[in-house]
């Protein structure tokens, strides 16, 4: 009876943890599919960024072309004083232009936390020096139903060696199309910092994707910054060579 027993229990714990595993990589790929449809295999976006304070609004114009985890390059296209400011990510290494003094500037992961051009979005929301599947260690916590649509829920907590400004990103994933929903970033005290909702949802360079995506945070009353995309093209041809030091400097 007690080897019975025993031999019962190795086969509970290796299906839990077999399971455990299963989930795992269900979570994982749920998150690979999720970026995927937002970037591709490489992207170009065009887009407005509008940036709410209580004693004023104020806009930004840029392109944005991405490939891969690896490759980012953002440019602003207006206001004119904004103009030509550059970021871009090649690899491990952020770099941020500043036109007005004819600067390229290497930027720290300390960085990474602060306010992207005055919003609420930090530079690493923007840029991405983190992977959301190879720096977090993702699982589904439950199914939920969002504003009508059927989602995931996932808790995404960043790995001990990865440099991420969130302790842990809940995130809401619709089920029939992979797209996000919602996100909640908590820091360390396990409070909401922020949260992001995405709406709009149409049919934008031949897939579907949400136009509008609004940063709202939690400690500072009647602030929120929104990104509306106007145009996106994916899986486009553009070389490694395009994410350089010198083109983010050349660009008009």
């Amino acid at each position: 009876m007690k080897q019975t027993v025993f031999r019962f229990g190795w086969v509970l714990l290796f299906f839990l943890s077999g399971s455990a595993a299963l989930f795992a990589q269900q979570a994982d790929e749920i998150v690979q599919k999720m970026e995927d449809k937002m970037r591709g295999t490489s992207s170009y976006f065009e887009m407005s960024m509008t940036t709410v304070r209580p004693r004023y609004t104020r806009e930004v114009t840029m392109k944005a072309w991405s490939k891969g985890d690896d490759y980012s390059l953002i440019f602003i296209t207006g206001p004119a004083r904004d103009k030509g400011i550059g970021f871009l990510k090649r690899k491990k290494e952020i770099w941020n232009y500043m036109p007005s003094i004819d600067r390229t500037i290497k930027m720290p992961p300390s960085m990474m936390s602060q306010s992207w051009m005055g919003s609420d979005f930090s530079n690493d929301d923007l840029v991405r020096e983190s992977s959301m599947v190879k720096d977090y260690t993702n699982r589904i916590l439950r199914e939920e139903v969002l504003n009508g649509y059927n989602c995931w829920v996932l808790e995404m907590t960043p790995k001990p060696e990865s440099s991420v400004v969130y302790s842990k990103i809940i995130v809401w994933v619709i089920r029939e199309n992979y797209l996000q929903l919602k996100v909640d970033h908590y820091d360390e005290d396990e409070a909401i910092v922020s949260t992001i909702t995405f709406s709009d949802f149409k049919v934008m360079g031949g897939r579907e994707i949400p136009l509008s995506m609004e940063m709202v945070p939690m400690n500072k009353e009647n602030n929120k910054t929104i990104i509306t995309y106007q145009n996106a093209m994916f899986d486009i041809e553009i070389k490694d060579e395009f994410f350089s030091v010198q083109n983010l400097k050349g660009m008009k």
